[in-house]
């Protein structure tokens, strides 16, 4: 597992009730995986943005994680509301995960991830500005 360098989101991931946190640094290694297999793809950087770890690329589109205390059986992987990512994923994978909005890919707590499905979504985010003029981002 990648070590978190960044103290503010060291700080925000030890916030979580444990068994989020194990759900949320599922989802960040995920990230950190699928970046390592970008060719080309060398200046991933993990921050806070809007107090939410983020993974930011200048080859990418922003993907924040998060956990509300409002909705405490769920779990969230959020993507930038003005592109067609989350419509793509809707179209390819809407029986597998659930969404909301054209904002993220919800999480329940109890259910196992769709991995697979999961890290294309994360590669179309961390490539999107390569993709984002091509019909459902070049899939």
């Amino acid at each position: 597992m990648d070590k978190i360098t960044n103290p503010d989101v060291s700080e925000k991931f030890d916030s979580y009730p444990c068994h989020i946190r194990k759900k949320l640094m599922l989802l960040r290694q995920l990230v950190f995986d699928t970046a390592s297999e970008i060719e080309g793809l060398d200046d991933l950087k993990e921050t806070l943005k809007w107090g939410e770890p983020s993974y930011v690329t200048k080859m990418g589109s922003t993907i924040r994680m998060d956990w509300k205390k409002s909705n405490p059986e769920q779990y969230a992987m959020y993507f930038h509301c003005k592109t067609k990512l989350v419509d793509t994923f809707k179209e390819l994978y809407g029986g597998k995960m659930k969404f909301e909005g054209n904002r993220a890919i919800i999480f329940n707590e109890n259910e196992k991830i769709p991995e697979e499905e999961l890290r294309h979504c994360i590669l179309l985010s961390l490539t999107y500005h390569s993709r984002k003029h091509l019909w459902m981002l070049g899939v």
